[in-house]
């Protein structure tokens, strides 16, 4: 029942086929609610015509009771980025052995490569608001071995000027190093901008964005283009033979997530938690998990 749960979540399979790309205008999050206790806007890669590559999708959350279940993943990242306003703690389980309650503001992340099976489940009395993203990776590592990486909100550099509050959970921004993905490059920013405040960010090069208005609005410009994002709404550039120097401003105290990344680039298809190459892989890790030859959670 529970792997069903997790698999109706994507009720039909999708695939990308890289072509040509662009950057999208504002996209509005898709409402999925899941036995009460998950309610969420969904943001998936079709949305974006291909520019949130290598993101697969973005759930931004609200989960106040244990929802999927042990489940497995193969061929993809599993990233949980909890808010620093979440209450309580949210526990994760995996096949790799470990069992870790995360705190508010804290990153995990789980490589699932081969296979993992993973569980995640607030707390009694917690309410855990955040983003859960599915990260994708090249075929030359869809076989590689679960890898884990949890990175508490205490070692997060903070970067604070011109009314921007910005934490680092991931990657590098101004000059300032956080955590490395045990993956592809990425780098995730969790900011607040007061009124009249803005914060500057440069993307690497080869990496593409994705830039979402958690609350408030953000205007996001560069040296050719200005765009305004409403809450609830995110934007995804390609990534540019060059950096490209971002700045965001806010006329009303707002907050927003930003990912960049370097694409992937690679045809792939995804059915619920599993994202693989072909449709035949995607059958036999299925196949492989409903025989239990991915390893079971640890006690």
């Amino acid at each position: 029942m529970q792997m069903e749960k997790v698999m109706t979540m994507e009720r039909q399979t999708t695939l990308c086929v890289p072509g040509n790309r662009h950057s999208s205008g504002p996209v509005e999050g898709q409402p999925l609610s899941i036995d009460g206790g998950f309610e969420a806007l969904s943001f998936k890669h079709d949305l974006f015509g291909g520019s949130m590559d290598p993101l697969v999708m973005v759930d931004h959350y609200a989960m106040t009771g244990p929802t999927f279940g042990a489940h497995p993943h193969a061929g993809m990242s599993a990233v949980s980025n909890l808010f620093e306003d979440s209450v309580g703690r949210f526990n994760n389980r995996d096949s790799l052995g470990n069992n870790i309650d995360l705190e508010p503001g804290d990153l995990y992340w789980l490589k699932a490569g081969s296979g993992a099976v993973h569980d995640e489940k607030p707390l009694p009395g917690a309410k855990i608001h955040g983003l859960q993203m599915f990260v994708n990776l090249p075929a030359s590592m869809r076989q590689d071995a679960p890898e884990s990486l949890h990175v508490k909100a205490l070692d997060m550099p903070r970067i604070e000027s011109n009314g921007a509050q910005v934490r680092v959970v991931l990657g590098e921004s101004n000059g300032i190093s956080g955590a490395r993905s045990p993956a592809l490059p990425m780098t995730i920013l969790d900011g607040r901008i007061d009124a009249g405040g803005r914060f500057e960010h440069e993307v690497a090069t080869g990496h593409s964005l994705w830039i979402y208005a958690v609350r408030g609005k953000i205007e996001v410009s560069d040296r050719d283009a200005s765009l305004e994002i409403p809450e609830g709404q995110a934007m995804a550039i390609d990534a540019k033979a060059e950096p490209v120097a971002l700045n965001l401003c806010a006329t009303a105290d707002s907050r927003f997530a930003l990912v960049t990344g370097k694409p992937v680039r690679e045809t792939f298809v995804q059915r619920g938690p599993f994202v693989m190459s072909t449709e035949a892989e995607l059958a036999e890790v299925e196949a492989n998990y409903r025989a239990g030859l991915l390893e079971a959670l640890s006690n």
